[in-house]
């Protein structure tokens, strides 16, 4: 299948980007900006953009070209990808990648570099990639990714190419579940659906029944705050959840990490690492940056259960405003307990509540301490009576 097909509900980008990767040279420039939401697949539509720009089909073909897949993979020696489980991208990080700029390309027609979450970089930072972006080298592509354009300092804005990319449809997501994991229609609809559009967290409520399981259990948790005492053992299963999580997808990645390491030096699992590759072996293992990922990762998993709590919220407004025919529930098996809370609260409240867990958001961001931040928000998400 062609590059093009593994994006979901983005028709309209998918046009743009054919256009210029096909040669257009009016639909074509050296920079671009690559938005949208969490889970709406940027990173995925950079991949499949670079995929198209460097091999010679330009990515159409049904048959996928060596190139193609090498891009896909991240084997491609032409294109490199800076992502990163760190809080913030390094000033250091992002010198390299413009050192590898401007390297004329090896194979292919352009030297293209992608930096994911572009956002996270601090304005000093930002200020080195400036110049770069502004006057690339001849042979240089630049694919930056952020949630929004307004999460990027106005300098890089105007000096992009924005792509704004739509939330894909439930039915879209569901869809691509149930083809790729094999799930069956109703997994996949009820994934796609708790997952609000966010096609990774679609992807593991679908595959990882553990997160699905503490996302049930987290809805109910929060419907049936009723004490203090409520929101502090709650905020404690939820912190200590999301440190589990954290701590496996790190053990899972590392694994990962160390057979793709024996499997390009030739070794075989198991079999003595050489003393001249140790040093690099090692540092896959560093316990500083295990834990840097660990930490990332949790905050992560922890964005997402707040993404899950705003649902309820979400859905009670619904059902005050009379809206669940046009835009239906997130939170369907909880139903009637929404229904109840909805009476319970007042339309002013159900905002509150919603600025609240904005908050909790943005103490998370700032590296607020992760129990204290869900001890606060749970108890301000408990009814007065």
């Amino acid at each position: 299948m062609s590059v093009w097909d593994s994006i979901v509900g983005q028709d309209k980008v998918v046009r743009q980007l054919k256009a210029a990767s096909s040669g257009d040279s009016r639909a074509m420039a050296q920079s671009w900006l690559i938005c949208g939401p969490p889970g709406s697949g940027r990173s995925n539509v950079a991949r499949a953009f670079a995929a198209a720009l460097e091999s010679p089909d330009h990515g159409v073909d049904e048959e996928p070209t060596k190139t193609t897949r090498e891009v896909l993979s991240g084997t491609h020696p032409d294109v490199t990808v800076l992502s990163t489980n760190k809080v913030t991208i390094g000033i250091d990080e992002v010198r390299d990648l413009i050192g590898i700029s401007e390297q004329m390309p090896s194979t292919a027609p352009w030297r293209i570099i992608i930096i994911e979450d572009v956002d996270r970089m601090l304005e000093r930072t930002t200020n080195v990639l400036l110049k770069e972006v502004e006057e690339p080298s001849d042979h240089a592509i630049w694919l930056l990714c952020a949630p929004s354009a307004q999460d990027v300092l106005p300098t890089i804005r105007s000096r992009t190419r924005i792509v704004n990319l739509a939330v894909p449809s439930q039915s879209a997501v569901a869809a691509l579940l149930d083809e790729r994991f094999h799930v069956g229609a109703h997994v996949a609809a009820r994934a796609a659906r708790l997952a609000q559009g966010h096609i990774g967290v679609a992807a593991l409520y679908a595959t990882d029944e553990r997160a699905m399981t503490d996302r049930d259990e987290l809805v109910v948790g929060v419907l049936g705050l009723e004490k203090a005492s409520d929101a502090v053992l709650l905020a404690a299963r939820v912190v200590e959840s999301a440190q589990g999580q954290a701590a496996e997808d790190v053990e899972a990645e590392s694994a990962k990490d160390e057979a793709e390491f024996r499997r390009v030096n030739g070794l075989a699992q198991g079999e003595r690492v050489p003393a001249k590759l140790r040093g690099a072996f090692n540092a896959l293992g560093r316990k500083d940056e295990l834990r840097r990922r660990a930490t990332r990762r949790s905050r992560d998993v922890l964005d997402r259960f707040l993404s899950s709590v705003a649902s309820i919220y979400r859905d009670v407004a619904v059902l005050q405003n009379d809206a669940e025919d046009s835009v239906g529930l997130v939170n369907l098996e909880n139903r009637s307990a929404i229904t109840e809370l909805s009476v319970r609260l007042s339309r002013e409240d159900a905002v509150r509540r919603l600025g609240e867990i904005a908050t909790a958001r943005r103490r998370l961001l700032g590296n607020g301490n992760p129990v204290l931040v869900f001890e606060a928000l749970f108890c301000a998400l408990i009814q007065d009576d």
